[in-house]
């Protein structure tokens, strides 16, 4: 398994729960949608990073954690519960990516800290986009925070972790238009 991939949005649908004595996770149906499928072409793998809850509505996020292996299409199990909040996670939306897996090891990636950090899959397009403003950045798994100042100005600050060409994207939300800014 890959330390990290090019895609920052493998395919998902449904819900998922999650038992933290065990480390497993259980797969199911949202309303009007299919249910999860892993382990099928397209959809989360074994090595993945898997995203629990939706990171651009404040107090819906859980946390990321690496997936290292897949019981059926409705349970896998993933290696720490380190990078999540510790919150109960059930019938919760999740998204899934091959950034860093380091990431999911250190809190500040992973979980919200009174500051917006995140890891992005930046495409040559997405570069293209933030050039020029304070979003500017390589091609690459970018890691980027940002807050607001004493001064009520916007800071930007941002760490190329994976440099490569030819990242797949989809992400939500879309870099540069990031507006989780504190």
């Amino acid at each position: 398994m890959a330390l990290w991939g090019n895609n920052d949005n493998v395919g998902t649908a449904g819900s998922v729960s999650v038992n933290y004595a065990t480390k497993t996770v259980t797969g199911g149906a949202l309303s009007g949608q299919t249910g999860t499928l892993f382990g099928e072409t397209g959809k989360v793998q074994a090595g993945d990073v898997i995203s629990f809850g939706v990171k651009t509505k404040p107090g819906t996020y859980f946390g990321d954690a690496v997936v290292v292996s897949i019981a059926s299409t409705t349970s896998l199990s993933i290696a720490s519960t380190a990078g999540l909040s510790g919150a109960a996670i059930a019938n919760t939306s999740f998204t899934v990516s091959q950034k860093p897996k380091f990431t999911t090891w250190d809190p500040a990636y992973s979980k919200r800290q009174g500051l917006d950090f995140d890891t992005y899959a930046v495409s040559a397009t997405e570069s293209v986009e933030a050039s020029g403003t304070q979003y500017e950045t390589g091609v690459g798994w970018v890691g980027v925070q940002t807050y607001v100042d004493s001064g009520g100005n916007l800071r930007v600050k941002k760490e190329i972790l994976c440099a490569m060409s030819g990242i797949t994207t989809g992400n939500t939300p879309h870099y540069p238009k990031i507006t989780l800014a504190n």
